[in-house]
């Protein structure tokens, strides 16, 4: 019997990966599902794992390809259970599960504080799906409280050091979030050894070398070693540096500026700022000395956490 664990690559895959660990009956043959990237390469070096075409946001022939795919897989396993952190990817697999009876699990995405993604939404309307949320004060009506990927780590106090070495990191959107980067080059010392990661954002015309895509594995490297972190309030991002014992520095994007097209970066780096895993900041109001706060603090694993109950 084989459990496929679908997502999406990226922040949802990292959640996955994540919260796989937590997962009770499990079982120990189980088939990742996600699309080719260096970061799902990277985060599934030596687990089963099959790539399928990209499914973008709101592309319905992509669902449909992705439900080809889904077939395919189906066909040639016997598939016991499917789990899915999303996004879009979870509409090809989890539907098709419960029409033919197999357990279908969808757990939404740590990002979504406030209301559930619109893959959420949809999912809430196919009997079969079980459907479950990472903050308790969401989990209404046929949803319910799964633990969260951010259950493992508090932040401590560390020793004031400088700040020589920083990670800049925009993850891998489509949408430009040129506001932050222009506010760094402004705060950040003309010495600093600066990693900039800028996925779609343009640099052009500003004194830095920057770097569209990083692979995950040498974007990870260079965190582990940096003094300071600033990032976009995206869940891989702020998961990533929880995992390398950074406290961040997240910066939202922002609707109104068309920088993304809802809240929940701004709801995300609220919740992580109010638990004490991070500092929230707007590129209007990020000082260096924010920085160097945020640099003084170091994260920890907890020893034990709960494991997640799927029904």
């Amino acid at each position: 019997m084989t459990t496929l664990l679908v997502a999406a690559s990226g922040g949802h895959l990292s959640q996955l990966v994540e919260l796989s660990a937590r997962i009770e009956h499990l079982g120990e043959d189980s088939l990742w599902v996600t699309f080719d990237s260096a970061q799902s390469r990277s985060l599934l070096r030596g687990r089963n794992t099959e790539f399928i075409r990209p499914i973008e946001e709101r592309d319905l022939v992509g669902v449909c390809l992705g439900l080809a795919a889904a077939h395919r897989i189906f066909s040639s396993r016997n598939v016991s259970a499917v789990v899915s952190t999303g996004s879009v990817i979870a509409l090809s697999f989890l539907p098709y599960a419960a029409i033919r009876g197999i357990a279908a699990h969808y757990i939404e995405s740590a990002a979504r504080v406030g209301s559930p993604s619109l893959t959420g939404r949809l999912l809430q309307l196919v009997p079969g799906v079980q459907l479950y949320r990472q903050y308790p004060q969401a989990a209404t009506g046929r949803w319910r409280f799964a633990g969260s990927v951010f259950d493992g780590f508090e932040a401590t106090e560390g020793k004031e050091r400088p700040v020589r070495r920083i990670v800049v990191t925009l993850g891998s959107g489509v949408h430009s979030f040129r506001r932050l980067i222009e506010r760094l080059v402004k705060i950040l010392p003309p010495d600093a050894e600066v990693l900039w990661q800028t996925g779609s954002t343009s640099v052009e015309g500003l004194p830095i070398e920057a770097r569209p895509i990083v692979p995950a594995a040498t974007l990870n490297d260079a965190i582990l070693a940096a003094d300071a972190v600033i990032a976009h309030a995206g869940c891989g991002s702020s998961l990533s540096a929880l995992n390398l014992g950074k406290y961040a520095v997240l910066v939202p994007r922002e609707p109104r500026y068309g920088e993304l097209v809802d809240n929940h970066q701004i709801e995300l780096a609220s919740f992580l700022g109010e638990r004490d895993l991070a500092l929230h900041r707007t590129p209007e109001t990020v000082t260096f000395a924010d920085i160097e706060m945020a640099a003084a603090r170091k994260v920890s694993r907890r020893a034990k956490l709960p494991a997640l109950s799927l029904g």
